[in-house]
């Protein structure tokens, strides 16, 4: 049997029996979680105790919108940098506000399109520092959509409609992220990280730039990078956040999607041996 549901597959594999020889139990007994080649698409297995051994797998993607709570979240992709950008908006506030972080020039069309489809309404275009391999596309969309503001760290010397410092805030609706000083691979490098309240996501996810980047981290050989500033900034802003924090960093080349902080400072070849 088959079942198609927009975009989640589910489907179960049934032996034939007899309802008076069902013996479905509410627990579940095992649970197993396959990961495939193919970008994004895990199944998991449930199986129950029963006569008929029927079991159910359900499939989906990254692809797909994402609300966690109030939070609709999706990650998006420009292959020619293999840059990452993230569509956040609160999706329980009268006017759905969304933010854009990290948009890339090339994708603008592509990223308001999605914007007016799932009827969001988009206010700050978000970079986490000056992007050297690759155009943002913060000032496209400032001519295409009116009120939208750019946002960038003060640190940067680079001009938005909003300079970020440590510590402050930017809100959208009711919910916020938090601003982190995390610089090293430039000196305006900013990690994005979702409060902790009661509304907002759990676990909390930390938009990274180019300062953390899944078993990796920026060059720091230009822009005014520094190593050992770099060093301190994952380990001081991004290392301190819960474990299961999520990252998501705004390049992958080898096609990772999310990581986090527990995996990072286990497995992370640059940065979990001792400062030298």
């Amino acid at each position: 049997m088959v079942l198609l549901h927009m975009s989640t597959l589910r489907f179960c594999l049934v032996k034939p029996t007899p309802p008076s020889l069902w013996n479905l139990s509410s627990k579940t007994h095992s649970k197993t979680t396959l990961s495939f080649p193919k970008s994004g698409l895990k199944f998991q297995t449930h199986g129950f105790s029963s006569a008929s051994n029927t079991y159910t797998c359900t499939a989906s993607t990254d692809s797909s919108p994402r609300t966690l709570g109030r939070l609709l979240f999706r990650q998006l992709f420009e292959k020619e940098s293999s840059t990452y950008t993230y569509l956040l908006a609160d999706v329980s506030h009268p006017h759905k506000p969304a933010i854009l972080i990290d948009p890339v020039d090339k994708t603008v069309e592509r990223d308001l399109s999605l914007v007016k489809e799932l009827g969001l309404k988009l206010i700050y275009a978000m970079n986490t520092h000056v992007h050297a391999d690759h155009v943002t596309g913060t000032g496209l969309i400032k001519s295409k959509v009116p009120g939208v503001k750019s946002v960038i760290s003060k640190a940067s010397n680079s001009k938005a409609d909003v300079l970020v410092e440590a510590g402050e805030t930017i809100y959208f609706g009711d919910l916020f992220l938090e601003v982190r000083a995390t610089p090293g691979h430039t000196l305006g490098c900013v990690t994005y990280v979702t409060g902790d309240g009661p509304d907002h996501p759990q676990p909390r996810m930390a938009f990274t730039g180019d300062a953390l980047l899944i078993r990796g981290c920026g060059r720091t050989d230009f822009q005014g990078g520094s190593s050992r500033q770099l060093y301190e900034s994952v380990h001081s802003q991004i290392f301190t956040l819960p474990e299961d924090t999520l990252v998501y960093p705004a390049h992958d080349y080898k096609g990772f999607t999310v990581s986090t902080v527990g995996e990072e400072k286990l497995y992370n070849p640059r940065l979990t041996k001792d400062e030298t």
